[in-house]
């Protein structure tokens, strides 16, 4: 694994997590849905217009004979591979990496920017976890939503896979950099 920090002595990652498979599916899904439409349109010309004469040039038009059709098609389809490929590199690089004393969080702006926050340990104040709707439930993703007294004031991830699981490792980890004394006279 190709860190984008430097880890400092003694400090080991405890876990590294990106989005949810199946938020990725449902990035993408749109993306397929619109690569259809121009396929469509012959279709949709010919249930609209019926017989009328206007209707059957403009259906002859659109075939693939045409070479501004294909010009288009292509273009289309082009911009369409480009934007799902831009989707599917966010999710690849957005990370979260946690730590023995801290949170990083790695966000991929576009396809040549590129963001790294942390969080330590000892300034967070509240993790918080939010599971919510029926896939969510299901397949066991959700919100994780970190507040720390850092200039970060709250770190999000949506779409963590098992968002309670990070909770606790968070969690554990807080209480392993503060133990509780029990030498402490009262």
């Amino acid at each position: 694994m190709s860190l984008e920090f430097r880890l400092d002595a003694g400090e080991h990652v405890k876990r590294a997590v990106r989005k949810h498979w199946f938020v990725l599916i449902l990035e993408l899904l749109p993306f397929a849905f619109i690569a259809i439409v121009p396929l469509l349109i012959p279709a949709l010309l010919d249930f609209v217009a019926g017989e009328s004469g206007t209707a059957v040039r403009i259906l002859e038009m659109l075939t693939f004979e045409n070479g501004w059709v294909r010009l288009f098609m292509g273009l289309w389809w082009l911009i369409l591979w480009i934007a799902a490929f831009s989707t599917f590199t966010s999710y690849y690089l957005n990370e979260w990496i946690i730590t023995s004393r801290r949170i990083v969080e790695i966000t991929q702006h576009g396809f040549f920017s590129r963001e790294v926050s942390s969080a330590l340990l000892n300034h967070v104040q509240d993790v918080t976890t939010d599971v919510h709707g029926l896939f969510p439930t299901l397949l066991g993703y959700g919100v994780l939503t970190v507040q720390s007294a850092g200039t970060n004031e709250y770190f999000h991830m949506h779409g963590v896979p098992h968002p309670q699981e990070l909770r606790d490792i968070i969690m554990h980890e807080i209480s392993a950099l503060h133990p509780t004394r029990t030498d402490m006279k009262l």
